[in-house]
Parts: C-alpha cells; sequence; structure tokens
C-alpha cells in the first residue's frame, strides 16, 4: 500500500465526516446520478449532504420525504417502495434551493463483483464487434465503481461515479458478465435492470469481507488490527508493518543486517555490476544471473530541479518478480509481492530533494525470472501534475542470498491480498442502496485454499445481506472456468477443489444459486473471452432463485452414489429431459478414488445417471468428476447445461 496513500481527508471519509455541507445547496451521495436506476417495490433510501440541521426534502415520482440534516451535514431519507416504472426526476430541496437528478428509472438493480473474469469488459467479449452495435436500451443502465481499497468502511464514494445508459458508445466498458446477464433478465422481466459493476481484478475474497466478519477467523486478527491502527494512525501502522517486514528478513536472510547498509544514499556502489533491467535477471545476459534464485538489490539515482522535488509523489517501477522493498534516500516507500502488479508507490513529501536522489530495491524471487521485468519506460517519478520524469538510467546490482520458495508476508492492507479494505471502499458506501441480487465471479486468487474457501464464500454472502440490511439477499457464483494444464492422469487439483467449494457453498444456501462455466474456458488463458453464455447461465439461475420460475437454476448435479452389482450408479439431479452425452457414448472425466489413488472410469448416462460399469472395487469410496484444472467436458442435459464437476462419496 503506497505510504501517504490516507491523507487527512481519507481519515475523515472513514469516519464518516465527508458530508459537511460545503455548496450553498442539498447534494445527494455519488451513487446517485443522472440515469439511475432504483429498486422497486421496497422502500427507497437516499442520503447526501446539507447544510447543518437543515431540513431536506426529497421528491420522486409524486411522492415526498423529509430529513435533519446532523451536526457534520449528512441526511438520510426514506421515500414509499413504488412500482417499476420511469423516467422521473428526483429532487433534494433545502433552504429554498434544490439539486436535481433526471432519467431515474424504478426497476431492479443488481450488484456484480469478484475479480477480473467479472470485471473483464464487454468490449473484448466473443462477438462483441457485431454483437454490442445493437445494445442501445434505454431500459438497461449501470454504473462502475472505481477501484478503492481503505483501512475503514466509507460512507460515501471517494469518487465521482456516473449511471450510463447502455448503448453502443456506452457498454463496451461494462462488465461483460454482469452485462449479459442484465440484459436477458430485463428482456424476461420487461422491467428497467440497473446494474452496479464493482470489481478489482486479481483480488482475494477476503478482501471484500468486512472486519467484523472477518475477524471471526481467529488467523487474521493481527492482520485487522494493523489496518485498523492505518485508519487512525496511518505513521504508525506502516511503522509497525515495517518493523514486521524486516523481522522477517532478520529470520531468513543472515545477511539481512549487514546488507541493510545497501540502503544509505550515501553508500559506494560503484564496485557493483551495472545493467539496464528490461525483463527478468535470467534473462539478462548475465551469467552470474542466468540461474540464480533469490534476492538482488539494486541501486539507481535521478536528479531532479527544486521545483521537481517539490512536486514529485510517487515512484513508478512496472512489475516486478516477485517481492520487493523500495526505499528512497534511505526512507522505505512501499513493498510488494505480486509478480503481475505494477509498482505505484505514493511518496510523502519532503523524501524527494533537490540534486542527487538516490532509489534502493532489494527483490527476492518467487521461483520465476526475478527481477525488474517492464519495460525501462515505464519507470519513472511521478509528480502532481501529472508529469513522469524518467528513471533512464542503468541501475547497480548485487547478488544477495541465494534462496527459492521463500514468500514475504504481504501488509495485510495490500492489494490484491488485503483483508476488507475492498469491502470498505467499494462495498460499504453502496450498502443502503436497494439491490435484487448479488452475482460473484472470484476464486481464481484464492485455489490451493479451497478448504478456507469452504467458510469464507458463506461468510461474504452472510456478512453482505447483513450489512445490505436484505437477510435473504440472492447470490449468484460463477464456478471457475477451465484453465491451466489439463491432466493426463488423475490427481490434484486446486481449481478443480476451488470449484467443489463454491459448488458446495451455493448447496447449502437456499438463496444461492451457481452457474458452470467450465465448459467455455480457456486453457491458455485466464481470460476467457465467451462471457455472453456465462451472463445467459447467471440469468437462468436468477430466474430461478430471485424472480421463482419453474426452471431449474443450473445443469446436472450429483445427488447420490450408490453401489449396484458390482457397479457404481451416480444419480442427478436438474436433468431436465435426461443426461446427454456429446461426440462420445461415454461421458468423459469420471474417477473413481481409493484413499488417496485415483483411476478413470468408464461412464455411461442412462437416463437422470450414470452408471460406472464395474468400478465398484474394494477399497473405493469416492467419486469425482471433471477433477482438473482444466478438463475437458462432455456430459450435459436435455437442454445443453453442464454437469456440475463434484467430489462424492460412495453410500
Amino acid at each position: 500500500m503506497p505510504r501517504n496513500r490516507y491523507t487527512i481527508a481519507t481519515a475523515l471519509i472513514a469516519a464518516g465526516l465527508t458530508f459537511a455541507a460545503e455548496a450553498a445547496g442539498p447534494t445527494f451521495a455519488r451513487i446517485f446520478t443522472d440515469h439511475a436506476v432504483l429498486q422497486r417495490d421496497r422502500p427507497i433510501a437516499l442520503w447526501g449532504s446539507a447544510a447543518p440541521r437543515e431540513t431536506v426534502t426529497v421528491s420522486l415520482n409524486g411522492q415526498s420525504a423529509t430529513a435533519m440534516a446532523d451536526a457534520a451535514g449528512r441526511w438520510r431519507a426514506s421515500l414509499p417502495k413504488m412500482a417499476a416504472g420511469g423516467p422521473y426526476t428526483l429532487t433534494a430541496s433545502a433552504g429554498g434551493v434544490s439539486t436535481s437528478l433526471s432519467d431515474i428509472a424504478i426497476g431492479d438493480v443488481y450488484l456484480c463483483s469478484g475479480q477480473s473474469n467479472m470485471e473483464f469488459p464487454a468490449r473484448l467479449s466473443t462477438n462483441a464487434w457485431s454483437g454490442l452495435g445493437g445494445s442501445a436500451n434505454p431500459n438497461l443502465r449501470f454504473v462502475n465503481i472505481e477501484k478503492d481499497s481503505e483501512p475503514a468502511p466509507l460512507d460515501e464514494l471517494k469518487s465521482v461515479v456516473a449511471w450510463k445508459t447502455v448503448g453502443p458508445d456506452t457498454v463496451g466498458d461494462a462488465s461483460a458478465v454482469c452485462y449479459y446477464m442484465a440484459r436477458s433478465l430485463q428482456q424476461s422481466q420487461k422491467v428497467p435492470v440497473g446494474f452496479i459493476d464493482s470489481d478489482w481484478g486479481g483480488t482475494t475474497i477476503q478482501g471484500w469481507i468486512s472486519a467484523d466478519s472477518l475477524r471471526t477467523i481467529k488467523p487474521y486478527d493481527q492482520g485487522l488490527a494493523l489496518i485498523a491502527l492505518l485508519a487512525v494512525s496511518p505513521d504508525k501502522a506502516r511503522t509497525e508493518q515495517y518493523r514486521r517486514d524486516e523481522s522477517w528478513w532478520d529470520a531468513h536472510d543472515p545477511n539481512a543486517k549487514a546488507q541493510r547498509a545497501w540502503i544509505a544514499p550515501g553508500f559506494d556502489d560503484l564496485a557493483w555490476a551495472a545493467l539496464m533491467p528490461s525483463g527478468s535477471w535470467k534473462d539478462a545476459g548475465i551469467p552470474a544471473l542466468a540461474d540464480f534464485d533469490g534476492v538482488v538489490w539494486y541501486r539507481t539515482s535521478v536528479t531532479l530541479t527544486a521545483a521537481q522535488a517539490a512536486s514529485a509523489n510517487a515512484l513508478l517501477l512496472g512489475p516486478i518478480d516477485t517481492y520487493d522493498s523500495a526505499w528512497i534516500n534511505g526512507t522505505y516507500v512501499g513493498s510488494s509481492g505480486v509478480p503481475w502488479l505494477w509498482r505505484d508507490y505514493a511518496v510523502p513529501a519532503n523524501i524527494f530533494r533537490p540534486g542527487r536522489n538516490v532509489i534502493v530495491l532489494r527483490v527476492l524471487s518467487g521461483g520465476q525470472g526475478g527481477g525488474l521485468t517492464g519495460r525501462p519506460e515505464n519507470r519513472g517519478i511521478k509528480t502532481a501534475s501529472g508529469e513522469t520524469i524518467p528513471l533512464s538510467g542503468p541501475w547497480r546490482y548485487q547478488l544477495g542470498m541465494r534462496a527459492k520458495g521463500l514468500s514475504v508476508p504481504a501488509a495485510p492492507w495490500a492489494v490484491p491480498n488485503s483483508l476488507s479494505t475492498l469491502y470498505n471502499g467499494m462495498i460499504a458506501p453502496i450498502r443502503n442502496y436497494g439491490v435484487r441480487l448479488a452475482a460473484w465471479y472470484q476464486g481464481e486468487s484464492n485455489a490451493g485454499a479451497a478448504q478456507e474457501y469452504r467458510t469464507l464464500l458463506p461468510m461474504l454472502m452472510a456478512d453482505w445481506r447483513q450489512k445490505f440490511g436484505e437477510p435473504q439477499l440472492p447470490f449468484l457464483v460463477v464456478q471457475l472456468a477451465a484453465y491451466g494444464p489439463v491432466a493426463t492422469k488423475p490427481g490434484h487439483s486446486g481449481w478443480a477443489e476451488l470449484r467443489h467449494a463454491q459448488a458446495l457453498s451455493v448447496r447449502n444456501d437456499a438463496h444461492a444459486g451457481l452457474a458452470v462455466s467450465v465448459d467455455v474456458g480457456d486453457r491458455f488463458d485466464i481470460h476467457p473471452t465467451q462471457k455472453t453464455v456465462v451472463g445467459e447461465r447467471l440469468a437462468r439461475a436468477a430466474r430461478a432463485v430471485v424472480y421463482g420460475e419453474r426452471v431449474s437454476q443450473g445443469g446436472p448435479e450429483a445427488v447420490s452414489v450408490v453401489r449396484s452389482a458390482g457397479d457404481l450408479i451416480v444419480t442427478f439431479s436438474n436433468t431436465n429431459g435426461g443426461l446427454r452425452t456429446y461426440s462420445s457414448d461415454n461421458a468423459i472425466g469420471f474417477e473413481v478414488c481409493a484413499g488417496e489413488s485415483c483411476a478413470y472410469a468408464t461412464a455411461t448416462a442412462k437416463g437422470d445417471a450414470i452408471v460406472l460399469a464395474g468400478a465398484d472395487k474394494p477399497g473405493v469410496t469416492r467419486v469425482r468428476y471433471a477433477w482438473a484444472d482444466a478438463p475437458y467436458v462432455n456430459l450435459y442435459s436435455a437442454d445443453d447445461l453442464p454437469a456440475v464437476p463434484f467430489e462424492m462419496e460412495v453410500r
């Protein structure tokens, strides 16, 4: 997390004091803009700012309500529930001055969140080139929430947002999955639909759960306490995190104490070799680095004028593989441990100075290439005016310890692996905005910790329901698509385990639905482009779970495995007319397991069941299906929905 990210203004936001009115008239909170959709058939919560103790009157569609602003200028009001309709004008009036928002619709509102596959824009989806040209629909609107990581829950969005009506010039920037889901539901429900896109690529689920809920998991206590300290005393929190980092280095690197002398601006590094990093150090053509795993120190300098030093406020380094710590003129300014994440470290005032400035990096490779892997032209010093002063000169480097397999613990507020900070900045400010459902597409960054995900996903759903004041808020979950190596024999799969955790969480929740996407993945690309199918499968789940239509929410789901005369019989629900296998008489991807030893099994579809002929052998206790990172599957319902991957004990 950048060093000076949390200014006094941010602290005031976290304390809920940003509504202190400075304008002459009342204003709405930032989530309310022209073209917004408000949730139908339930009281409509509205809030904003005005002069302290001023009476505010809000009106919409012939209905009005009044509220008094508190001492900080915050007001909240509630209008009666309304049927779908519009467009209307929403007005807030106080002291003879009014603020109005136009083209307001009443309909259904969907909240879409998760990581990059939810963030993936519609303009990059399959068939977007021809399909988005005719997308104009005045009854379909969306808003994108800006990325914001905060140490405490905000009452107001930090960035201004804008609701947009779907059309060829706008929809390309919308979440593809969310758009295709919303489009399908708007067509079937015949009401205005608005969708809120609040997501952040690469993030773990822990960042999206409030601290109130997450602290019930004991191992997160210390991290959450440090984040709480960050909210009230940023300098103390960063000092404590830096102390923890350096304690880790002292425990793992026998030369850590002596090598801290290399951080000092006056250290003489002329004996170090020089290079211009433009990729991993293993690819730099330097024999000493060609097979090196461990720590490499880097030093460079940049000369700034007095004006540049006064205006400089960030260090831009591009991506680094994998764990880095950065110092400017001997002062620590940031660290990260995600190889694809671009380093953009905010730098406090008075760290840069006129004349020579020394930048020092300590980089620990994660077992891959190691080093400053981005292009040199993407490194520089950013100023308040937006200028970038290039770091165009060579870097001197020195090898540190050899090491492989080490991971430096990240700061608990460090995106993408933060705790609660994304909830604080991107969900908390809209928690009073009425929504009809939440759609969740996330899990890639938690693959490898599926057992914990079985706790975290239900926790997220319960947490948001409590925070939104909707105990039965429907959740629609996209199961992970296929990605990564194909399996030539049965084995362990972190992605399969995560899919199973998602399926179990949904199965155990009466107000949740699952959209299977394993068959529309891309084993070479973690961001498959076939988002239309995923969105429409979410819409089908919504029709069953949210709107109560008499359709199955998804495809075939295994409900039992029994022994029968030497065979194993897997019975499925939701076959919608019977199981089908494509391109083969057999269903591929079934395995039988005896202890930790699994083997492929011949599977034949018969009605609503799969027969594993001759599979009931001594010691067999489990059956699993599609158990690989990127499985090939051909088992579908009669109406072309893929079977849900599973693992199940044999009865």
